[in-house]
């Protein structure tokens, strides 16, 4: 892909009479530091010295006020020249690289808490916001959003609203669009607009969810008003073995449709329980100021937890103790072989489960999965497996480089379906995964009328090309058997780059709707090209 024209020094002097001279960034390293977000794709192809379908920006600009959101938005529409939003950078799919050069709009100073209404439990925030501190400064006010993905210490609220978000605990609290009451949103021609706040409304479209999710494509999201949740009395926690896996997706689903919403759920493969069971905690971190008091009621104990990639480690290193590091990582060159040894584990799948909330609501939620488990034939584990996984459901984020360091390369994929389809669509991407890598899957972010399934698989990088060319087949064969299953590509990490042939494949006809809006919304395709499947 050719470099893009270079920007006129008059778009760079008109930035800077925008914001500031020391808000308006072009030199090489800045640049460099903005032309990845956290995209495997990214690293693998930088590693091969491959010809990637992006470019760094020209410049970076962080603006401080609404108001200088609106016209740098005009200064680009009227010079043709690209705008990518940026939040934390911690998004996995591609959705902050500059396909086109142009301008990173870097709204992390965009950062204020700017009301909390106790009255209608409501926070009005701007987009910029670490979710962490977010979380932190609701705590204090008494209040949760219930908003915690692993990167929450890395990522920003509108991040999380661009890419359609999800957090750990989202059984209890919904995903972030079921948060949105309002929103504030800047158009690709510069205009303000703001969507009502009330609860619910019979007047047309829904604005909010037109924009939530449509990753800076549409417009800008400059403010946000979400609903909250009381902070939680107790946290309970219960762990359960099954003695397949069918058997506890049947627990699952059993208990959210008779009503109970634990606040987590997740139950492991057989792969998985074997390495959440060989994985052992990490070195306790200090409890943010937003967690419950280290004493909770019940008498039960604080948790700290697991990684399924510091467990992938650990697997791999004892297979062959008296193999280097070379021969370790020559295992994943045989993804096949290793998969199918995999298939002959024993079936039993680790369910994990936390309760939040008022005492006696948590209580009774938790009676029902322990009335349902048991009728099932699931051996009761007890808290700690799942005290252990609370204690380090964050620690996930961050060890991608111990894999790495094996010679190998990791990443996940997130996918959805209805409960009758579940299985099925498990069995298929597995199977399409499974040529190109070693397989683990979770299940998790579950509801009343299906769940998401969360697939962690990993290779042997070997040379960097043929590294590049095993994930992009990888990600290409188990998009394929999404479509082919009827399922969500994404349900929560967005789409950006790396999902967008399957978003097209999946939307169909739609995708032509979804076209036509943005013609109509931006047809100069200022905001964030190349998303989403668009031009």
């Amino acid at each position: 892909m050719p470099d893009p024209a270079p920007l006129a020094d008059a778009v760079f002097a008109r930035l800077e009479e925008v914001t500031a001279p020391d808000r308006v960034e072009r030199t090489p390293a800045t640049l460099e530091a903005y032309a990845r977000d956290a995209c495997p794709l990214g690293h693998l192809a930088f590693a091969a010295g491959a010809d990637p379908p992006w470019r760094r920006p020209q410049a970076v600009v962080w603006p401080t006020s609404v108001a200088e959101v609106q016209e740098i938005v005009r200064v680009c529409r009227a010079a043709g020249v690209p705008l990518v939003p940026w939040g934390a950078g911690s998004g996995v799919c591609g959705g902050t690289l500059a396909v086109r050069g142009g301008v990173a709009l870097d709204l992390k100073r965009l950062d204020r808490l700017v009301e909390i209404e106790p009255c209608a439990q409501l926070v009005t925030v701007e987009p910029g916001l670490n979710l962490q501190l977010l979380e932190d400064a609701l705590g204090r006010a008494g209040f949760t959003l219930g908003h915690f993905p692993s990167s929450i210490t890395c990522s920003t609220i509108g991040g999380a609203l661009a890419a359609r978000g999800a957090g750990q605990l989202s059984t209890r609290y919904g995903k972030v669009e079921d948060m949105v009451v309002g929103l504030s949103v800047v158009l690709p021609d510069g205009t303000l607009v703001r969507t009502p706040v009330v609860p619910r409304a019979a007047t047309g479209p829904d604005w909010n969810q037109v924009f939530v999710g449509s990753e800076g494509t549409l417009g800008i999201i400059v403010g946000a008003t979400l609903r909250l949740w009381r902070r939680p009395e107790v946290r309970l926690f219960r762990s359960y073995a099954f003695g397949s896996l069918s058997a506890g997706l049947a627990a699952v689903r059993e208990g959210l449709q008779r009503g109970a919403r634990p606040a987590a759920v997740r139950l492991y493969d057989p792969l998985d329980t074997l390495l959440v069971a060989r994985a052992g905690d990490a070195s306790p971190a200090p409890l943010p100021s937003a967690e419950l008091p280290p004493d909770p009621p019940l008498g039960r104990s604080w948790p700290h937890s697991v990684s399924t990639w510091g467990g992938l480690r650990e697997l791999l290193s004892g297979l062959l103790p008296e193999l280097g590091r070379r021969g370790k990582a020559a295992l994943l060159r045989r993804p096949e072989q290793l998969n199918a040894l995999v298939d002959r584990l024993p079936g039993t799948s680790l369910l994990i489960l936390t309760f939040e909330g008022e005492e006696r609501l948590a209580a009774a939620e938790e009676e029902v999965f322990a009335e349902v488990c048991a009728r099932l034939g699931a051996e009761d584990r007890g808290p700690e497996p799942a005290e252990r996984w609370w204690r380090n459901r964050i620690a996930v984020s961050f060890k991608q480089s111990e894999v790495y360091a094996l010679g190998a390369f990791v990443d996940t994929m997130e996918v959805a379906t209805t409960w009758d389809r579940l299985e099925a669509l498990h069995d298929a991407v597995r199977g399409a995964l499974a040529r190109h890598a070693l397989v683990m899957a979770h299940f998790s972010h579950a509801y009343p009328e299906g769940c998401s399934m969360y697939f962690t698989f990993a290779a042997a990088r070997g040379e960097p090309a043929e590294a590049l060319e095993r994930y992009r087949a990888a990600w290409r064969d188990a998009q394929a058997a999404v479509v082919s299953c009827g399922g969500a590509v994404s349900h929560h990490h967005g789409v950006g780059l790396l999902k967008a042939e399957g978003l097209r494949r999946s939307h169909g006809a739609l995708h032509g709707v979804l076209s036509a809006l943005k013609r109509t919304l931006d047809p100069e395709n200022i905001l964030n090209p190349g998303k989403l499947g668009l031009p």
